[in-house]
């Protein structure tokens, strides 16, 4: 009964965090963005003591049922844990604990978290880990049956669905999330909880704490008859069944061993409660290593084609693609506060990316920042009434804010770019980024002072600019736009 409910939660956590990954509407997280923001990772980066301390008290209880319940990595690793096991069943086998290499990695992720290399601390980090493999892999898919389901009901004169981009945001963070996920899959499938107890540092971190719990599996060595099954079903590896004892900083209380011993030799209760204690075997301990930690894992990116029809201009020419910019500073969402606030709090998750409507949102190449959302306008620019990304980030890196806050915070500024401009390029009046720019902060102005009837250029107030990017989006100028926005290091409010 343990075990069926361990499971039952378990996929209730893991489809509520999937689909928020997978829902380009945003609609979903009203009702499931909580499951995000109670992750611990998140939780730690957004200061709130709240949920870390109840996940920390929950360990000391229960022991880590955080890795094999809400942790979205966790379960992703006991379903290839269970592929794997319809192919080779009772594989798995004691393995003392590689606790030099886990706290090294610990060292190294929370050195890097000082440091603010925060590229480096997500690609550690599991719950962000499982984030960019959704968006980067499974979210396209989603986005396909979709984009089918809206084709179909387009011919059957329906709108229950609308079609949406399928786009490769950032080619490296594509790379690195094939990666990922085959290598956190093939040592799963292979050898259960290696990543979990040998890499990951929030499972190293629970893991201690875990040693303390109040409840845990226990064997009653009084009944235990040395069959060896609950060890060869250990996804962690941790049970050792010739002392008959349990390692209980990698055991993640899935309650596999329970539900497999005939015996009822295991139960998962307060230790002191027991009855018996080992005794003779407690001093016995099995030197038999196991090698788990096999070199696998080379993967090359595979690049997918658009599903986006080439814009043409009235049907006869195709429109050149935008370039990026080179910005002198990257720009970061409004609710962000400033670039340093979000690369010190941002985990990497890519939850903004993906709900991202506009297209604006996408994963950096930049080393320091490598995986963090950053802005751009070749696809769309960033819409007033959008408060999307400040709704669904769970670490605090962009808090949230209304629309009305939104309109009035700074984020950049535009820059005119002379030897583009198309009035000074064609000979021809434009006026595009004027026009739609939210805030009036472009003015046409005659390019001849002194002639009012020359041609008009733009002029740009950057005291009224709040950076959204209308201007650079809508500019008609290919491939590099006559105007572009320029990132500031602290946002402000105008």
């Amino acid at each position: 009964m343990l075990r069926k409910i361990r499971l039952t939660v378990a996929i209730i956590f893991f489809l509520a965090l999937l689909l928020l990954f997978l829902d380009f509407t945003g609609s979903i997280h009203a009702w499931m963005g909580w499951t995000a923001k109670i992750q611990f990772m998140p939780a730690v980066m957004a200061l709130n003591v709240t949920v870390v301390a109840i996940l920390l008290v929950l360990t000391l209880i229960f022991g880590r049922i955080y890795c094999s319940v809400i942790c979205p990595m966790g379960i992703f690793q006991d379903i290839a844990a269970w592929f794997g096991k319809r192919a080779k069943k009772n594989r798995y086998s004691y393995s003392p604990a590689i606790s030099w290499l886990r706290y090294t990695v610990l060292g190294i992720f929370v050195i890097a978290l000082i440091a603010g290399i925060g590229s480096l601390a997500a690609l550690l980090e599991p719950y962000s880990a499982f984030g960019r493999i959704a968006s980067n892999l499974f979210a396209p898919v989603y986005a396909g049956i979709n984009n089918l389901l809206a084709y179909i009901a387009e011919r059957a004169e329906s709108y229950a669905f609308y079609s949406t981009d399928i786009w490769i945001k950032s080619m490296p963070v594509f790379a690195i999330a094939v990666a990922t996920f085959i290598i956190v899959a093939l040592l799963a499938w292979k050898n259960g909880r290696t990543y979990c107890n040998t890499i990951c540092p929030v499972g190293t971190v629970l893991g201690f704490f875990a040693r303390f719990s109040w409840f845990k599996p226990v064997i009653d060595s009084s009944k235990c008859v040395n069959c060896k099954a609950c060890e060869k079903n250990c996804k962690a590896s941790a049970i050792n069944i010739a002392g008959h004892t349990i390692d209980y900083s990698r055991c993640v209380a899935c309650m596999d061993c329970i539900d497999k011993c005939n015996i009822n030799a295991i139960s998962y209760v307060h230790p002191h409660k027991t009855a018996d204690k080992p005794a003779e075997n407690e001093q016995s301990v099995n030197k038999n290593r196991r090698s788990f930690l096999t070199a696998s894992a080379l993967v090359a990116a595979t690049a997918t084609l658009r599903a986006q029809e080439k814009k043409v201009d009235g049907g006869l020419a195709i429109i050149e693609d935008k370039k990026i910019p080179e910005r002198s500073t990257p720009i970061v969402p409004p609710g962000a506060l400033s670039l340093k606030n979000f690369t010190q709090h941002c985990t990497a998750c890519q939850l903004c990316v993906s709900v991202c409507p506009n297209g604006v949102l996408r994963p950096s190449a930049g080393l320091m920042t490598l995986m963090q959302p950053e802005m751009s306008y070749e696809r769309g620019y960033c819409r007033p009434e959008c408060v999307k990304c400040s709704e669904v980030c769970p670490s605090g890196a962009i808090k949230p804010i209304t629309v009305a806050e939104k309109s009035s915070i700074q984020i950049g500024h535009a820059v005119w770019i002379r030897e583009n401009c198309i009035p000074l390029t064609d000979g021809r009046n434009c006026g595009n980024c004027a026009r739609h720019c939210p805030t009036g902060a472009i003015a046409m102005v005659p390019s001849v002072p002194s002639d009012s009837n020359s041609i008009k250029i733009p002029v740009v107030n950057v005291e009224k600019c709040i950076g959204c990017g209308t201007c650079e989006n809508l500019c008609p100028a290919r491939p590099l736009s006559a105007i572009y926005v320029e990132g500031h290091e602290v946002h402000r409010t105008i």
